[in-house]
């Protein structure tokens, strides 16, 4: 069994840099066609991570410290990322999707800038998802990208309770951090939304916490704000019961009880947890940003003289 690595500090991690074969990934089943993840590995160090079954399926690496204690610079991604946009690939784009684009080591390598950068030149309509605070660093570059294409950034905040994000996202910016790195953005005009999401059965699901949840994201300015329930996948499995194990033992039957084996709780509970979370949408406001005509890219002839 892998062992829960319970809190984690910076000075507990490790960095190395290795080269990317590749920065693209195509996507299959999804409802975006690429996937862009500039590091290895994410420092936020979530409990429930789903990256973390990724991470064992096709790296054969340990889900827990390997995951999110051994992280992997992907030096030269940037650059691959240029050559590969130039082509111009159809369908739209997704950053962060195995790691959090804006996590700390972020700040000094500049991966996730670089490649906003080259979208600004070739642009794809775009999704970002991150519980990282460093994405204000960016406000210029994406004012750019989104005058070229469809951009929403959406902020991971599946609680607003400290006691929560001490125990189950120990390495990630406080939520109410996150949500006023929101409002920056949305003062910016660009659209920002909060994904209430993974929510922990027993944890963070009760009507009370998505209350909470779905006011502050409201109060910030968010766009919109959307669920998932938390998924175990069976790569996981054992390092999330040790987890709740850890931090909140007495619900490990519940757990047990719920899941039954599989990877997705039950469908009653998943239609119970639909209707709380459209009960505490219902009561705040979330408005959608308009449709908008874009800039057209500068021809590409007289960008890669520029270059």
């Amino acid at each position: 069994m892998v062992g829960f690595s319970g809190s984690i500090r910076l000075t507990d991690i490790s960095y190395r840099e290795i080269d990317a074969k590749s920065a693209l990934n195509r996507v299959q089943g999804m409802p975006f066609d690429w996937s862009l993840n500039p590091y290895v590995g994410c420092a936020h160090a979530c409990s429930f991570c789903f990256a973390r079954a990724y991470h064992a399926r096709f790296r054969e690496r340990d889900v827990g410290a390997g995951f999110d204690r051994n992280i992997e610079i992907r030096a030269n991604f940037v650059e691959r990322f240029w050559s590969e946009v130039r082509r111009r690939p159809e369908g739209s784009l997704a950053i962060g999707t195995a790691t959090d684009p804006y996590q700390p080591i972020e700040g000094k390598y500049r991966l996730t800038r670089g490649c906003l950068e080259a979208l600004v030149r070739y642009p794809m309509p775009t999704g970002i998802v991150t519980k990282g605070t460093l994405v204000v660093r960016d406000i210029d570059v994406l004012q750019e990208l989104d005058r070229r294409t469809d951009l929403t950034v959406y902020f991971s905040v599946p609680s607003i309770d400290e006691d929560y994000w001490r125990k189950a996202e120990p390495g990630a910016p406080p939520p109410r951090q996150r949500l006023r790195a929101l409002s920056l953005l949305r003062q910016a005009g660009l659209d920002a939304a909060v994904l209430c999401a993974p929510l922990l059965p027993g944890i963070s699901d009760s009507e009370e916490s998505i209350d909470r949840a779905a006011r502050a994201a409201s109060e910030a300015g968010a766009t919109a704000f959307r669920h998932r329930p938390l998924k175990i996948d069976a790569e996981i499995r054992d390092y999330y019961f040790e987890f709740l194990a850890t931090e909140f033992p007495v619900l490990v039957p519940t757990y047990s009880a719920l899941y039954k084996g599989s990877n997705h709780p039950t469908r009653e509970y998943e239609r119970e947890l639909e209707h709380r979370v459209a009960q505490a949408r219902s009561r705040y406001e979330f408005r959608e940003r308009p449709p908008r005509t874009h800039t057209a890219p500068v021809p590409t002839e007289q960008l890669e003289l520029a270059i």
